[in-house]
């Protein structure tokens, strides 16, 4: 699984080979990933892939939670190169954090043939997904209704299954990992009015075969 959020262009995507993996991608290590594997950790690397720079102060608010472990656990995941401190921003009471730019993989070959690199794995992309499906609910148990007609007729809810092969199925992988990638590079830094952060989810596994549990 792999995540190219950036601040104002937020998207992921099916796991890119490493053919089509744009050079800005970063494979998490065993040690990035066992700092990450941390819900609350996981939340706020989130957080500032959608919304782009926080405080200890800002995530505290989001999250309901101190600002005193806020920081804490922004400390552990800077000093695993996962997010960096605002050049020229803030004070020494007041710190910027951000994530830094390029999409990362939380899939690491290495990582995953040891019982807790599959587990740090397992954590981050098991929070990953709870945050980004209760978005998705959130939406439409209450954007649907609130959101201005114009941003309900922008958005996409859809779901489809098709009858593939392996091949078939990594090249619509591929060709979806691109107009996400395009879109995301062209619009990733963009601000301006009507500007507000944009979740692109895309989706593809298969399903157990007939008979298999489902």
């Amino acid at each position: 699984m792999s995540s190219d959020d950036q601040p104002n262009g937020p998207g992921e995507a099916t796991e890119p080979d490493e053919a089509t993996r744009p050079k800005d991608y970063r494979v998490l290590d065993a040690g990035a990933l066992r700092a990450l594997a941390h819900p609350l950790r996981v939340q706020i690397y989130d957080i500032l892939s959608q919304y782009g720079p926080q405080t200890a102060s800002s995530l505290a608010a989001r999250l309901g939670e101190s600002s005193g472990a806020t920081s804490y656990h922004l400390r552990a995941l800077a000093a695993h190169d996962l997010i960096r401190e605002v050049e020229g921003r803030g004070t020494g009471r007041e710190r910027w954090w951000e994530r830094p730019k390029g999409g990362v993989t939380f899939a690491n070959p290495e990582a995953m043939r040891t019982p807790s690199g599959r587990a740090a794995t397992q954590l981050v992309m098991a929070e990953f997904f709870r945050r980004r499906q209760q978005q998705l609910v959130d939406y439409v148990n209450r954007g649907i209704i609130n959101e201005p007609e114009t941003w309900q007729e922008s958005s996409l809810l859809s779901t489809s299954t098709a009858r593939m092969t392996v091949e078939q199925t990594q090249k619509l992988g591929r060709e979806i990992q691109a107009l996400v990638d395009a879109a995301t590079d062209k619009y990733r830094d963009q601000q301006g009015e009507g500007v507000r952060p944009v979740t692109i989810r895309a989706d593809i596994f298969p399903l157990p075969n007939e008979g298999e549990a489902s």
